[in-house]
């Protein structure tokens, strides 16, 4: 699972070829030891949780950054290498 950004100790990934599961687009954050899915291009929480603070930070990256989450879903669902995205400063 590539990395494609991180920031504030928020790691952000996307599988390629991961569509079984969610069906949507999304992408998998980590911070310490909490996992969270989150869906593109709205930033809907799918799976986990994380703290608020978080929560808020990456909903925020999300809507900042929709069109290159896109584009890396549209790499990553044909099997391709997602590039990497400007993180939150």
């Amino acid at each position: 699972m590539p990395t494609i950004s991180m920031f504030y100790g928020i790691l952000v990934a996307m599988y390629v070829l991961d569509t079984d599961k969610h069906h949507h687009p999304h992408v998998h954050v980590r911070y310490n030891e909490f996992k969270a899915v989150f869906k593109i291009p709205d930033g809907q929480l799918l799976e986990g949780g994380l703290p608020t603070r978080q929560m808020k930070l990456i909903q925020a990256w999300i809507e900042l950054r929709q069109e290159d989450l896109m584009a890396n879903w549209y790499l990553a669902s044909t099997g391709q290498t997602p590039f990497k995205i400007e993180p939150l400063r």
